[in-house]
């Protein structure tokens, strides 16, 4: 899938479920032995960030947030998957304010800048997308309207 925005291509690039079963399998086995690296819910949780499966991608989020508030030091490289996850997920509000905080870190950033570019349009398509509802609501209320007064 072409893109006018070349470094966002994690936007529109999923892993395969195999692929992210690999990653699930590494984070269950370090579950199940009583800790779980850094390092590996990260792995993960890009993985399902990476996912065409929503659920799937608010899991992946659920973690980089975790990974975000508990470890200061990781808090830059979360910062862009969790702008990615909420951008998939169609949460531009939130994918707007970690995209913001990673520009505002490094402003030279070309994935982040990408990413803005491509929440900007999304919001835009949003936003014509409601005025056609909204236009066509009020053109059938119109329509209903006039069609009661021409009864009464």
């Amino acid at each position: 899938m072409s893109t006018e925005v070349p470094y966002a291509a994690d936007a529109e690039l999923s892993l395969s479920y195999d692929e992210i079963e690999v990653l699930r399998r590494q984070f269950q086995k370090e579950e199940e032995e009583g800790h779980v690296t850094t390092q590996t819910k990260f792995n993960y949780a890009w993985g399902l960030v990476k996912s065409p499966q929503r659920e799937q991608q608010v899991l992946g989020v659920r973690l980089l947030q975790e990974i975000y508030k508990s470890e200061p030091k990781r808090r830059r490289e979360c910062l862009y998957y969790l702008a990615l996850g909420h951008y998939k997920m169609g949460n531009y509000e939130d994918a707007k304010k970690f995209n913001a905080l990673l520009i505002e870190k490094e402003p030279t950033n070309m994935q982040a800048q990408s990413l803005e570019t491509l929440i900007d349009s999304s919001v835009a398509r949003e936003g014509y997308i409601g005025m056609a509802i909204a236009g066509g609501a009020a053109a059938l209320g119109t329509l209903l309207l006039a069609g009661l007064i021409r009864k009464a």
